[in-house]
């Protein structure tokens, strides 16, 4: 049987392999680098026993990295619905947690930080409501179900989960920072050199520190 090991270093090369990937055109070897990256993680998550909604979570992303990978407006629609179940687990998730207490969200600094995430939340909506034309639905309900997981990471108080907020946090940037290059930016805008390999290694680095942290 393939060890935890075996399973997180093979999660790990396909992460770093797909890196060279993020700006090519859809491939059969493309799909198959990003999708790995995580959803071998959610394999190794199962195998060590982690908690079930932590290797959902995993599987689903895993699933909506499948689809983002390929083109087509019904591709991505499948990999924002996979990314919006993904998300809502992390929220199952992070909240089952022995040590979850909703009152810290209410309280400093997890109030400001709470705050600062809705506010992030409105001005995506804003920007974003006018450029997304038949998906305006879409990323509008997918804008509030992201931030539900930051501020539910704001619930954990255990160190033993420190990872667990600066993962929320460089998901939902991640998000954001793909979320402009889809509908912002230009065809030719000069970021877009550079934004994949932002985007990449704050999501995987996220999912490898959700990982970490509850398995």
């Amino acid at each position: 049987m393939i060890g935890t090991g075996t399973l997180e270093a093979a999660a790990f090369l396909a992460a770093l392999a797909y890196l060279g990937f993020t700006a090519r055109p859809p491939s059969l070897l493309r799909s198959l680098l990003k999708t790995a990256s995580v959803a071998v993680l959610a394999v190794a998550a199962l195998v060590l026993g982690a908690p079930i909604w932590l290797v959902v979570a995993l599987a689903l992303c895993g699933l909506g990295d499948f689809f983002l990978s390929l083109e087509g407006e019904r591709a991505f629609m499948g990999g924002v619905g996979a990314f919006a179940l993904g998300h809502l687990a992390y929220v199952v998730l992070f909240l089952s947690q022995p040590g979850s207490d909703l009152g810290l969200v209410w309280r400093m600094p997890g109030l400001a930080l709470a705050c600062a995430i809705v506010v992030l939340g409105l001005v995506m909506a804003r920007i974003l409501a006018p450029r997304a034309g038949d998906l305006k639905l879409p990323v509008l309900l997918y804008i509030p179900i992201i931030l539900s997981m930051g501020i539910a990471a704001l619930s954990l108080n255990s160190s033993a989960l420190t990872w667990v907020l600066p993962a929320a946090l460089a998901f939902m940037v991640s998000d954001v920072i793909l979320a402009f290059e889809t509908f912002v930016m230009d065809k030719d805008h000069p970021m877009r050199r550079y934004t994949p390999y932002l985007v990449w290694p704050l999501y995987w680095g996220a999912q490898a520190g959700f990982y970490l942290s509850f398995s």
